[in-house]
């Protein structure tokens, strides 16, 4: 298994150089925002992108931003035009060395929370925070609008402001689309799609629900174990594959995420993880907490030792960090605690492979 960290292209306030310096630290998980949803990636602009990444000693083998046009998802006519340019976009990306995309199929929104720096009282650190009831007395728009405003002037992935310039509209074309028909829409796409994934060696990498639940009764897909059993089920193929973060899954306290690793990893479905821990705070309310399992909810020795046990070969990246040391950035993505927990998680690793070789 690889460690990884994400990296947002020249946009982001943290150099290549930085992430070079975390141990054992193999490479990015890439996000460009230069291509619209339904855009043709450009290979000699990627290329351009890989090099700057590849000259600073580090790997890009996992992009992130390969954005599903929503007219796939609605099951428009258009969707065939952006099939095709998606599949353009995956044999761009496998000449320039890539392995996995990380994608989703959410409708509108992807990941959503109610405050993007909510201080930690323990600590004076903020984090994302999520709030149910909150989001109950809010429109969509407002949602939007507000997400917008505290996002310190940086670009969201998932709340891109081309995506959301129709958004009245979009929710409109949603209210005839239940969960069966969008599961149904989910698979035209993959069929579209996998046979170019497996023609090029790449695996596609669905990232679940953001969080674990349906939100303003718009349907959501893949968010328990027995949905995503039946998404890797669509198409059968080694290219259809799960990006299993820890923290979109754990936001519900249902959802036992080792055994989701396991029953996941033994079928080799798992291409690479997202891990973070969640706090929880009432009934549907939580926030993002450190990598160390005690200040939140999640246990990450069970996590990695479920990774450890199912010979997992993927990638790993910390996810969402809180805001420490006055560090400012984009929501969730500063360095300093991303970097600890990527290091907590190295231990961890470490302690496992040496227990299994003391236990032999």
């Amino acid at each position: 298994m690889k460690m990884t960290f994400r990296w947002y292209g020249d946009s982001d306030p943290i150099p290549l150089k930085y992430i070079k310096q975390i141990p054992n630290c193999s490479g990015i998980m890439g996000m460009m925002d230069d291509f619209e949803a339904g855009e043709v990636w450009d290979e000699k602009k990627f290329a351009k992108y890989v090099k700057e990444v590849n000259d600073a000693g580090l790997e890009i083998e996992v992009i992130e931003s390969v954005n599903v046009h929503e007219d796939i998802k609605l099951g428009l006519a258009t969707r065939d035009e952006y099939i095709e340019n998606y599949k353009k976009s995956i044999r761009n990306l496998a000449k320039n060395g890539v392995k996995v995309i990380v994608y989703n199929f959410m409708p509108v929104f992807d990941w959503l929370r109610t405050d993007l720096a909510r201080e930690i009282d323990e600590d004076g650190s903020n984090s994302l925070y999520y709030d149910h009831k909150e989001l109950e007395g809010m429109t969509p728009q407002k949602l939007v609008e507000n997400t917008m405003k505290t996002a310190g002037g940086f670009s969201l992935p998932g709340w891109e402001p081309e995506r959301l310039a129709e958004l009245e509209d979009v929710l409109e074309k949603y209210k005839s689309v239940d969960e069966e028909k969008l599961l149904e829409n989910y698979k035209y796409f993959l069929e579209g799609i996998i046979p170019t994934c497996e023609e090029v060696g790449i695996k596609m990498a669905v990232h679940p629900d953001d969080p674990a639940w349906p939100v303003f009764g718009i349907p959501r897909i893949a968010h328990t174990k027995e949905q995503l059993d039946r998404i890797v089920k669509l198409v059968d193929s080694p290219s259809n594959c799960l990006c299993v973060c820890t923290g979109s899954l754990g936001s519900n306290p249902e959802n036992d995420i080792p055994s989701v690793i396991r029953y996941f990893g033994e079928k080799k479905k798992i291409a690479c993880m997202h891990i973070r821990n969640v706090k929880y705070l009432g009934e549907k309310k939580f926030r993002e907490a450190s990598h160390l399992s005690s200040d939140g909810n999640l246990d990450m020795f069970e996590i990695v030792r479920a990774l450890y046990d199912t010979d997992f070969d993927g990638y790993i990246r910390p996810d969402h960090g809180r805001m420490i040391w006055d560090e400012k950035g984009r929501a969730g993505y500063g360095l300093y605690d991303r970097a600890l927990g990527l290091t907590y998680l190295n231990g961890l690793l470490e302690a496992i492979e040496k227990m299994d070789k003391l236990n032999k």
